[in-house]
């Protein structure tokens, strides 16, 4: 069975659920009670598996490594209780996926500790030089790698690194099969773009198609994507090219409008290197197990 197979099993079995209602409340508990049976009953199969393979010398680091890897095996291990690896762990790795790109934008993350609640309490450093939605930009990366990896915390606590006279925001997670392409936040959600992934170092590419027109980019093995419009004139930024200015560290790279020649430092969140304080509006942007996924801001129904 593929990914795309299993999570299409799983949206069935939650939709079937959900019209057993019709039938009543008897009929709903049955149906509940059926999954539940059957969900323990493959559950305790999984458990003994493990301890087969464990009293054997089977159960080394590499092949936990590959359960706690493979997206099927390991929600299976999290839903009864047996993955691997610590909460904490889970999300310690997330952050880690999730740090190229937030260095990418002036900032990181550090995780604090988890509740005996559930709750992840985060610190965001640092912030994304002259971008003033870098706050969100960053808080959505790390919030859909979290629950990604832990969908059982049961909520997200940031401390702001500026100082406040009330707690940080406390971001509702999702139930425990959220996934990171569902929505991560009012008025946006993360989209597969699979045209990114042999995107080739030094190329850019504009997307006009989806939610919100992007333009993409490589530089060496990061990927960076922007809104497209460049900020100066207001043109698309189709048929820009990328390149190095005179001086600077071979992995910098600067995004050129082919309309009014105005230059983004890309690895600075698209500031504008010839008006101070205009950057281009730079879109998180995550590689997960194989994919890429951007994400977009939901349109404003008119």
């Amino acid at each position: 069975m593929s990914e795309q197979d299993w999570r299409a099993a799983g949206e069935r079995i939650e939709a079937l659920i959900a019209a057993s209602a019709a039938g009543g409340a008897v009929a709903r508990e049955r149906a509940e009670e059926l999954v539940r049976l059957v969900a323990d009953l493959y559950g305790a199969g999984l458990e003994r598996l493990l301890d087969l393979v464990h009293e054997r010398g089977g159960l080394t680091d590499e092949v936990l490594d590959a359960l706690a890897e493979d997206d099927l095996v390991a929600s299976l291990l999290l839903v009864h209780g047996l993955h691997p690896y610590a909460v904490e762990t889970r999300i310690e790795r997330a952050l880690a996926g999730v740090r190229p790109y937030l260095g990418s934008h002036g900032g990181d993350v550090k995780l604090l500790d988890v509740t005996a609640d559930g709750v992840a309490r985060l610190r965001m450093l640092g912030s994304c030089d002259g971008c003033p939605s870098s706050p969100v930009t960053l808080k959505l990366a790390v919030q859909g790698a979290i629950e990604a990896a832990a969908p059982e915390i049961t909520a997200i606590e940031v401390e702001e690194p500026v100082a406040a006279p009330h707690p940080g925001a406390v971001i509702p997670v999702a139930a425990l099969f959220s996934r990171l392409a569902e929505t991560v936040g009012h008025g946006s959600s993360w989209v597969a773009v699979p045209e990114l992934l042999d995107l080739a170092a030094g190329a850019v590419r504009l997307l006009p198609a989806g939610p919100v027109p992007m333009v993409a980019c490589r530089v060496g093995a990061d990927l960076y994507a922007f809104r497209d419009g460049c900020v100066r004139c207001g043109q698309s930024l189709a048929g820009s090219s990328l390149a190095r200015r005179l001086g600077d560290g071979t992995g910098d790279a600067i995004l050129r409008c082919p309309g009014c020649h105005g230059h983004y430092d890309v690895r600075r969140a698209g500031a504008c290197l010839d008006d101070d304080g205009l950057h281009l509006i730079p879109l998180p942007l995550l590689t997960e197990d194989g994919s890429v996924l951007v994400a977009m801001p939901t349109p404003v129904p008119t």
